[in-house]
């Protein structure tokens, strides 16, 4: 069970592969962890350091996983931050490389763009994302706020999303897993994670903490790709990495860290 994962490293605290690869890795799964970016922190302390990595040295990473045939024995691959629009154009060719080669890979796209209505990724990596990623991806793990921009509408209503994703989806398909739902019928209190799979929706709603670490989304996603390597069924992939999401900022709320206590990780339910 291998996952090749792209996406944004940090030296201190969990985001990008810095909380997907541990998460994964605890749930018995291989990672191969490619970075796009080396930073101190993410962008919300007071002072960040190191840099987006350059396109050329990304490109030869994932050369090297080509060479290591890697691709050839992975069962899911992750895209996440990608840091600049050369980085982005090198790993769609990556994904559309690796999707020729091993047919049966399933492709997770997380389509780190923005989040409470403002976009926070270079110019170029949207259009990349939107014409190129997801139309490859079987599974993508937008939040609410980067659903809607994707699919050019407001989303407000479990009618809203469905059209969402349709839109997402073309005429094409994909698994839609929305993050961190508000809708006009999700519970007073509560913050929902909402599958979309042909036009089902399987909602999934914990109680809203007044904490808001970093990292949740990659944790997530991280967390439904180890459960996709290991064959478990899509809606049984979020339901637990929601039940484990959850145990992880109970535990880090009482706590009261900045940062999510990842180890070790929480397994609810089992």
């Amino acid at each position: 069970m291998l996952v090749i994962s792209i996406q944004s490293q940090v030296v201190h605290g969990h985001v990008g592969n810095s909380a997907a690869a541990y998460a994964m890795q605890a749930e018995g799964v291989n990672v191969a962890a490619v970075p796009t970016t080396l930073l101190s922190n993410h962008p919300r302390y007071p002072t960040l350091r190191g840099r987006v990595l350059e396109t050329e040295l990304v490109a030869d990473l994932l050369r090297g996983v080509e060479e290591r045939h890697l691709v050839d024995q992975a069962a899911v691959l992750v895209t996440g931050y990608l840091g600049s629009s050369g980085n982005a154009a090198v790993i769609a060719d990556f994904v559309e490389r690796a999707l020729t080669r091993n047919p049966k890979l399933i492709y997770l796209c997380d389509p780190v763009i923005g989040d409470d209505g403002r976009v926070y990724v270079a110019d170029g990596i949207l259009d990349v994302v939107r014409h190129r990623l997801l139309p490859a991806a079987n599974l993508t793990t937008p939040n609410q706020f980067e659903l809607g921009l994707l699919a050019g509408l407001d989303i407000t209503d479990a009618q809203g999303l469905r059209a969402a994703c349709a839109a997402l989806a073309g005429t094409g398909h994909i698994d839609v897993v929305a993050t961190g739902c508000t809708l006009t019928d999700t519970a007073e209190g509560q913050v929902e994670t909402i599958l979309c799979a042909d036009g089902q929706l399987s909602r999934f709603a914990t109680p809203r903490l007044p904490i808001r670490p970093s990292g949740t989304g990659d944790l997530l996603t991280g967390l439904i790709a180890a459960h996709l390597a290991k064959g478990t069924a899509t809606e049984a992939a979020v339901r637990l990495a929601v039940e484990t999401i959850f145990a992880v900022l109970v535990r880090t709320q009482e706590a009261g860290t900045v940062e999510m206590q990842l180890v070790p990780l929480p397994t609810p339910g089992r």
